[in-house]
C-alpha cells in the first residue's frame, strides 16, 4: 500500500511541476530591445517612404531587415505594389527575401513590418502575429492613415535621400 501511495505522490508532484512550467511559458512575448531601437539618421542618407504621392515620416528601426532595404534603395528606388487585406493593412511583395527576426506582437496603426521575410505590411488598424518590425509612420493620425490606405490599393516607394 505504501508503494502505491508513493507513486501517487510522485505523479501528482510531476503533474504540478508540468502545470507550473506551462503557466510560465504562457507569459506574453516581449519584443527584444534591438528590434525596437530607432535608426539614427546616418551620413549616407535617409530612407524615405512614399505612399502613392504622399511622403510619410518614418521612424525606422535599427535591424538587418531595414539595413537591407536601405541597401536596395541605394541602388534604385524600391517600388512595392500593395493590396488591401483584412480591413486593417496593406500588403505587398518586396520581390526578394530579407533577413528577419520575427516576434509575436500586436501592431498599431502606422506600424511597418516584414511578413514571411518577403512582404512589406503597412497597418492602418491592428493585428497580432509574428512579424519583424521595420518602423512606424510618425506624421499621420489613425484617421489619416485609414483614409490613405483603406480605400484602394497603393504603391509604396522607398528612396534613399541624400
Amino acid at each position: 500500500m505504501n508503494i502505491i501511495r508513493a507513486k501517487q505522490i510522485i505523479i501528482i508532484s510531476l503533474l504540478t511541476a508540468l502545470l507550473l512550467i506551462s503557466f510560465a511559458a504562457c507569459r506574453p512575448v516581449e519584443n527584444p530591445p534591438a528590434n525596437e531601437a530607432p535608426v539614427e539618421t546616418d551620413k549616407e542618407g535617409e530612407l524615405t517612404m512614399y505612399i502613392d504621392d504622399t511622403i510619410v515620416s518614418v521612424s525606422w528601426l535599427d535591424n538587418e531587415s531595414v539595413a537591407k532595404l536601405k541597401e536596395m534603395a541605394q541602388e534604385s528606388p524600391v517600388v512595392i505594389n500593395m493590396s488591401r487585406y483584412g480591413g486593417f493593412e496593406q500588403v505587398g511583395s518586396i520581390g526578394t527575401t530579407l533577413p528577419s527576426n520575427d516576434v509575436q506582437m500586436t501592431t498599431s496603426p502606422g506600424d511597418i513590418v516584414l511578413y514571411s521575410s518577403n512582404q512589406l505590411v503597412v497597418f492602418y488598424g491592428s493585428n497580432s502575429w509574428a512579424y519583424t518590425k521595420l518602423g512606424h509612420i510618425e506624421n499621420m493620425s489613425e484617421e489619416e492613415l485609414t483614409e490613405l490606405l483603406s480605400n484602394s490599393d497603393v504603391t509604396i516607394k522607398l528612396i534613399m535621400e541624400e
